[in-house]
């Protein structure tokens, strides 16, 4: 506990002072834009033309984000895969994160929105048995709390330079989850597993995958220790009361609370109970902690649970007299018995309420 409170202490601080890092560097994904897309709002056309207003729909189309976001709720760092980092000033002290405010991260192109649409009609393979959304719903339901966050929120505060999209701070929220426990699901399905073999839940996206590359090289699936997925884990087709649109991953998501988001595999479509972890590139060298300057490989510790982070949300403007701070802090999976702050660079420290 006094090294939790110490780690929090320290990131109040460094955020404060835009210094947050640390000695290991974190493993991006492999696949990712060469432009960085900047947010200058809609082009507007130069003539009235019908030429130049038919180019004009044409580039608005494009640029339009899914699920009617609003660019003005993001920093836009790629457009295809989405890329989107809540801007913290649109935020309040609400403990939930709206889903018009949360940040959207995608290793591939979404698929069609068709699959959300026809929600009821998907089905997810598991351990030789195919079951519906609308079989799902029918067995005992779950919900889940929690926060959601990139591996790579923070990066934009690293020195070295590390790759990637220089998130900040806005590649995390706080939602509600519902959907099955696996659990549930397994023990519905009469599945036997033996954990002393079976020692990993892997679990299989349904992003559509390029042609011409090798499946291993883009396949987004991760594993999992087979003891947190049957404990925790949950397969979710609703997000804050909502069907889970395609922007988060409907019209199922794997959801394992505590661990970075890029364990929450989205469009959900196998889970198997396997010996070793995944061979696909983004488990084998891809989210490894590992030192600076080093290449990701699968000896290097996986970015399974969320360590301690924080950071301060406001107020946006300053009055004269006294001011209330509000802001985060959270841990994977030990959870946060209490906060302190300081305001002069670490050398006093004040528990804050």
């Amino acid at each position: 506990m006094g090294q939790e409170r110490k780690a929090v202490q320290r990131r109040i601080v460094l955020q404060k002072l835009g210094l947050l890092g640390g000695t290991l560097a974190l493993s991006a994904c492999d696949i990712k834009n060469t432009t960085e897309i900047v947010d200058k709002g809609e082009p507007k056309p130069s003539s009235t033309s019908k030429d130049d207003l038919i180019k004009q729909d044409q580039i608005t189309n494009i640029s339009k984000l899914p699920d009617g976001l609003d660019r003005s709720n993001f920093v836009v760092h790629n457009e295809n895969p989405l890329g989107l980092e809540s801007r913290r000033e649109k935020h309040t002290s609400s403990p939930i994160t709206p889903l018009k405010k949360l940040f959207v991260r995608n290793n591939l192109p979404m698929p069609s929105a068709e699959i959300v649409q026809n929600a009821s009609q998907w089905k997810v393979d598991i351990h030789e048995h195919k079951i519906s959304l609308s079989e799902l719903k029918m067995l005992p339901i779950s919900h889940e709390t929690m926060v959601l966050q990139c591996s790579g929120n923070g990066r934009g505060f690293f020195e070295h330079g590390a790759s990637g999209s220089q998130w900040k701070t806005g590649a995390a929220g706080c939602v509600i989850w519902t959907g099955v426990r696996v659990r549930d699901l397994v023990e519905h399905l009469d599945i036997e597993i033996d954990t002393t073999k079976q020692k990993y839940l892997t679990a299989t996206g349904g992003d559509p995958l390029p042609e011409g590359i090798e499946e291993k090289k883009v396949l987004v699936e991760r594993s999992i220790p087979i003891q947190k997925g049957l404990r925790d884990c949950l397969l979710a087709w609703e997000v804050n009361g909502i069907p889970i649109p395609i922007s988060h991953g409907g019209p199922l998501r794997l959801v394992v609370p505590g661990y970075f988001g890029c364990n929450q595999i989205k469009y959900v479509k196998k889970i198997a109970f396997s010996e070793e972890q995944s061979q696909a590139k983004i488990q084998r060298t891809g989210y490894r902690f590992r030192p600076i300057g080093s290449k990701g490989d699968p000896s290097q510790p996986s970015m399974w649970r969320m360590p301690v982070k924080s950071w301060i949300l406001g107020p946006k403007i300053f009055q004269k007299g006294v001011n209330s701070f509000f802001g985060v802090a959270f841990s994977g999976e030990r959870g946060i018995k209490n906060v302190s702050f300081s305001i002069d660079n670490g050398k006093n420290w004040k528990e804050a309420e």
